[in-house]
């Protein structure tokens, strides 16, 4: 079995970062502390010291959302110091406000740090600020020490060109990557051709959303809330899950390690983001990197090509 897992240059950040990120949306307040503690300490031993974190809800909400606050006293658990992971922090445009500064520091105030290493910007939800506007309030947040480096959340090719070209030309940093949704059965984009012109040019993607929210485990009732279907696909996702667990069957793995395994065959993800609150589910998702080994990545690809539910469904050319 994989000891350490791979690390991989975050574009032309600077950065390396682990092919593999431990999410926290519906994790950690599903767990025991204690084995909460346990399972972000082996996380680290394996290499796996990506943190993707982020204030999911809004003040008021009931319940309150509070993944983000238990990481920070996880982490402390753990004992890691700082310098020894990275921690990737999400700001949105729905809550700008002449920028993102204030944003992060609530953020950042949360999980009991300064500073994160990536900011994760997510989906355009207004029209009313400009590229020009979100370039420079991300170059704030480099400028004042509160990230080293930024990306954006399921943002379309040609408002990722635009906001590169703005950064390019105005000497500001630009986005190096973007988590996209990626997964056996969510497909269109990563795999399309607007997103290959810009992987050419040097950005990359982290994967998320590669289990389908535990479908994609062979879990037909996740407890937890899953995220948005966009194009309506899940159902024929569910339709074809059966075939799906037979082929992990076949193969001789596990329906999650297959998910994992396939999301780490494309050349310019750097890093897969997948949740866990067992430690035979990361023991299972850190075996991947075994299986792409064993099988290689075309077998894998050609292997899950029938399950591909968003194809020639999702404009991939993104949101």
């Amino acid at each position: 079995m994989t000891k350490t897992v791979p690390r991989r240059a975050l574009g032309a950040s600077g950065i390396q970062v682990p092919a593999l990120a431990l999410g926290s949306w519906h994790t950690y307040d599903r767990m025991d502390f204690e084995d909460a503690v346990e399972l972000v300490g082996t996380a680290i031993e394996r290499g796996v010291n990506l943190f993707d974190v982020g204030v999911y809800g809004f003040p008021g909400a009931q319940p309150p959302a509070i993944t983000d606050v238990l990481f920070s006293a996880i982490i402390r658990g753990v004992g890691v110091r700082r310098e020894d992971y990275l921690l990737s922090e999400k700001v949105w445009t729905d809550a700008y406000d002449s920028g993102f500064r204030t944003q992060l520091e609530r953020a950042l105030f949360r999980v009991g740090t300064e500073h994160a290493d990536l900011v994760v910007l997510g989906d355009i939800h207004r029209d009313d600020i400009t590229m020009h506007d979100i370039a420079q309030a991300m170059q704030e947040l480099v400028d004042v020490g509160l990230t080293r480096a930024w990306g954006v959340n399921n943002w379309s090719a040609a408002n990722i060109a635009e906001l590169r070209r703005i950064a390019a030309d105005e000497g500001l940093v630009g986005p190096v990557f973007a988590q996209l949704k990626y997964s056996v059965a969510r497909r269109s984009i990563p795999d399309g051709a607007p997103f290959a012109k810009l992987f050419d040019d040097g950005f990359v993607f982290e994967a998320s959303d590669c289990l389908e929210g535990g479908y994609l485990s062979g879990n037909t009732k996740p407890s937890r809330e899953v995220g948005r279907d966009p194009g309506g696909v899940r159902a024929a996702l569910l339709e074809n899950l059966p075939g799906y667990v037979a082929l992990a069957e076949e193969l001789q793995t596990t329906p999650a390690r297959l998910a994992i395994a396939f999301t780490l065959t494309h050349p310019a993800n750097v890093s897969t983001l997948f949740g866990a609150t067992k430690l035979a589910q990361l023991d299972d998702d850190l075996a991947a990197f075994d299986l792409v080994d064993r099988l290689g990545t075309d077998r894998i690809r050609s292997a899950v090509d029938p399950y591909w539910a968003d194809r020639d469904v999702v404009d991939p050319a993104g949101p």
